[in-house]
């Protein structure tokens, strides 16, 4: 009797066509940028409605009747230009700053040598994981006892400090081979004039990077405005709009509209900074 034996074959995993795995991803990355617009566009659509239109259901995205009304309102009813003003300098202040204090101190931390540099740097970044709400009323009576209350310079000295800016430009000032500064060193130049004249020009993408992040949070900022300024006068455009915000209603018409053109000059900034945000971002990632 013979016995013939066979070998059994495991079946093939099942393995879905490279194709098929791409364009799924092409799906996803659309939904996801898609849930991330809409808001946007829905704000637009809504600042150029009626009251009635703003929460009509189902969503019209095109009005029928286009309310400019609503962005003249905002411009007219309320001091909006002052209120916009007072953001844009309190921002591009707490921009400057905190781009020359953090490439500094990083400067300091990366190619200066003392003792316990690198333990120091670690106490200092290690503060990104103090919660803000801790250090919110400290931060207040400070300011109260430097007579700084109901001022703007409470909120661009307070926002002119970054450990995570620290942090960005450490990275990059690492990655500068140190043969660089040695040479200017031994061609007299001093430890300012390195910084100033050879690194700080080659961390581009860094300034770019904390450039977005820092005038974004300085112009979206609520809670910094909502505490120190008392003033109508000195109010940001977070505080400004809360005018359409009553007790008893809220005009979202042209409280959409005062949203879309708060939102411009964010836009304006990331475009103009975009080409070395990617690269600024990715470089900070990962050396060190």
């Amino acid at each position: 009797m013979v016995h013939a034996s066979q070998s059994q074959v495991a079946p093939k995993p099942f393995r879905m066509p490279f194709s098929l795995r791409k364009a799924l991803l092409y799906v996803l990355i659309i939904f996801v940028s898609l849930s991330m617009v809409v808001p946007f566009i829905w704000m637009i659509s809504a600042s150029l409605k009626s009251e009635a239109e703003v929460f009509g259901f189902p969503i019209r995205w095109i009005p029928s009747t286009f309310y400019w009304s609503n962005y003249v309102k905002v411009w007219v009813k309320l001091p909006f230009f002052s209120y916009y003003m007072n953001t844009i300098k309190i921002a591009v202040s707490t921009t400057l700053l905190q781009i020359i204090t953090c490439s500094m101190a990083a400067y300091a931390f990366s190619k200066v040598r003392f003792p316990e540099r690198d333990n120091l740097f670690f106490l200092y970044v290690a503060t990104m994981m103090i919660p803000y709400q801790v250090m919110m009323i400290p931060q207040f009576l400070l300011m109260k006892q430097l007579g700084m209350i109901n001022s703007h310079w409470a909120l661009i000295l307070l926002g002119a400090f970054s450990p995570f800016g620290v942090f960005l430009f450490r990275q990059f000032f690492m990655s500068i081979p140190e043969e660089l500064s040695e040479a200017a060193r031994i061609d007299g130049l001093s430890e300012f004039g390195i910084y100033f004249r050879i690194m700080l020009p080659l961390t581009r993408p860094a300034i770019a990077s904390l450039t977005i992040f820092t005038f974004m949070h300085a112009w979206n900022d609520f809670l910094g405005p909502l505490i120190y300024l008392n003033s109508d006068n000195l109010f940001t455009l977070q505080l400004g709009m809360q005018h359409f915000q009553s007790e008893h209603a809220t005009e979202y018409g042209p409280l959409m509209a005062a949203a879309v053109s708060a939102v411009i000059p964010t836009i304006i900034i990331y475009f103009l900074a975009q080409d070395h945000f990617v690269e600024g971002i990715s470089a900070g990632a990962v050396k060190g």
